[in-house]
């Protein structure tokens, strides 16, 4: 085997760390800002809807969505995502990253204010136009992940790659406070300006009418972040990978990177001839994709897959764990507005402990333990830690156990950020050809979002009580909370198993890792 890397490249591969790395990492980085705070803003709003929407005055209860609407509301945005993941991923192979990558932030901004203008007072008018535009806000994100990786994973140097990919994935964890920040100043103005009593004091009045803005404002916030960073995207030269290796124009590839690099780069001669060669053009259902890439994109969609029903199952012990330690107080004891002030409260608390700290644990080890290491390390300790609350679970649940319950939980969390939650998202970047890189990438997070898809409600359901008295209103009985983890521990185990099929890219370049420099003699 020849190995002939080509010089731009390889400038790219060896250049210090510089400026271009740091805008490179927050125009990639606020889009996965934006994606982060539009998918989980959701959650914290939820609950109002029910109580503006869904009002029954004769219920001892607030109101609250029903169990097929709060499916749609939390799951169209995810099945979006998956579809978008899978349609940008395949365009930003076949048009440039680029030009792309422009059309999702559009995407992002457009649906992002359209999803706060839904249509009508009725319910059912309200909650299908919030549907329809977040499902569209979903596409853009999901095209973001597949483009933000590679995109970055092409500009960054072979030293500290993972360390700037795992920073542009760790703005998700950003995202996610700021969704928790706006949310509580938003209610606590509403809250100054709009006193209102508790629904056990009075039903009707618990709820001003001027709190349906609230949950408006907290959804079209998610387009200021992504219209701000739109100037700098699109000034953003196509990467140098892209051009040299996929549209073969070596000499602009060249005369891009002199001027990011701020050096002068020469063109080799037999570049064209390298670039050219028919035996490095394989189609991605070719026999030779199957032979050099087929187990390690198994490897990357089966434990994306497999993390992502853990991931997004936590949102379902979320409530009961609040409620349990008692930061969020019986719904009608407060009235719509601390309701909202209460769950921002209690998320944001969690985030800062537990989620964004393992963000930033990953980006500052990742170069020196490597992407195997921190993904096998994941796995095996969310594993401990769910079997750790899932077995004695009852002794768990009781008033004086508490702290001890949250502990437990925050670490499992911890550990999966500082683990394959950011691995998952790096590798595909990584391993495969520049001409299949944003599609592989793109499969692999959709199968990801599939993941996603059985957590927040195959588990749903599953965590339902045995007993059908106890369920929540509207559906079955499930195996309980106690078994849900239980399941949730297994599939955690079987992530570290299918860990060993994806290689370790740590300080290697990408032509190196994807094969794309050998040329047989």
């Amino acid at each position: 085997m020849a190995e002939q890397q080509l010089g731009v490249l390889k400038a790219l591969d060896v250049a210090k760390t510089q400026l271009y790395h740091f805008t490179a990492i927050v125009i990639a980085g606020m889009g996965f800002f934006t994606d982060a705070y539009d998918l989980f803003c959701v959650s914290l709003v939820t609950k109002l809807l029910g109580r503006l929407y869904y009002f029954n005055p004769l219920s001892e209860k607030p109101g609250s969505l029903p169990p097929h609407v709060a499916a749609a509301v939390n799951g169209v945005a995810l099945c979006g995502t998956l579809a978008g993941q899978l349609f940008f991923g395949w365009l930003g192979d076949k048009l440039g990253r680029k030009k792309v990558y422009g059309l999702t932030l559009i995407m992002m901004i457009v649906c992002s204010i359209a999803s706060g203008l839904s249509f009508g007072h009725q319910a059912k008018g309200v909650m299908t136009t919030l549907c329809f535009f977040r499902f569209w806000l979903g596409f853009g994100i999901g095209g973001d992940y597949p483009l933000s990786a590679t995109i970055m994973s092409e500009y960054a140097n072979k030293k500290t790659r993972g360390a700037f990919i795992a920073a542009v994935f760790a703005m998700q964890g950003v995202g996610i406070l700021a969704g928790g920040f706006v949310a509580l100043a938003v209610s606590s103005i509403f809250d100054k300006k709009f006193p209102s009593p508790t629904y056990k004091v009075n039903r009707a009045l618990s709820t001003p009418p001027e709190a349906d803005y609230i949950w408006r404002i907290i959804v079209m916030f998610g387009a200021i972040p992504a219209a701000l960073t739109f100037y700098w995207r699109m000034k953003m030269p196509e990467t140098a990978r892209y051009t040299a290796l996929v549209a073969k124009n070596i000499k602009q590839a060249t005369q891009d990177m002199s001027k990011v690099l701020q050096v002068e780069l020469e063109m080799e001669e037999r570049a064209e001839e390298i670039v050219k060669d028919p035996r490095l053009n394989y189609g991605l259902f070719s026999k030779e994709f199957l032979r050099r890439h087929g187990l390690p994109l198994l490897g990357c969609t089966t434990t994306w897959f497999l993390l992502d029903i853990a991931f997004y199952s936590q949102n379902l012990f979320q409530k009961d764990i609040f409620s349990a330690i008692g930061w969020i107080p019986k719904a009608d004891t407060m009235n719509a507005i601390h309701e909202v002030f209460k769950i921002a409260r209690a998320q944001t608390l969690i985030a800062l402990c537990s989620t964004v700290p393992g963000y930033w644990f990953t980006v500052a080890f990742i170069d020196i333990i490597g992407r195997f290491a921190i993904q096998l390390m994941g796995f095996f300790m969310m594993t401990v830690f769910m079997f750790a609350i899932a077995f004695p679970y009852n002794h768990w649940i009781k008033p004086d156990n508490r702290i001890g319950f949250v502990i437990m939980y925050s670490l499992t969390f911890f550990f999966a950020n500082f683990g394959p939650n950011a691995t998952t998202f790096i590798v595909p970047a990584e391993i495969f050809p520049a001409r299949l890189r944003s599609t592989c990438h793109g499969i692999s997070a959709a199968t990801g979002k599939a993941g996603a898809i059985v957590g927040a409600f195959g588990f749903l359901y599953a965590a339902q009580s045995q007993d059908p008295k106890k369920t929540d209103a509207g559906y079955p009985p499930g195996i309980g909370v106690k078994n849900s983890l239980i399941m949730l521990g297994v599939i955690n185990f079987v992530g570290m198993l299918f860990t060993f099929l994806v290689p370790e890219p740590k300080g290697k370049s990408l032509e190196e890792l994807s094969g794309e420099t050998e040329v047989e003699k």
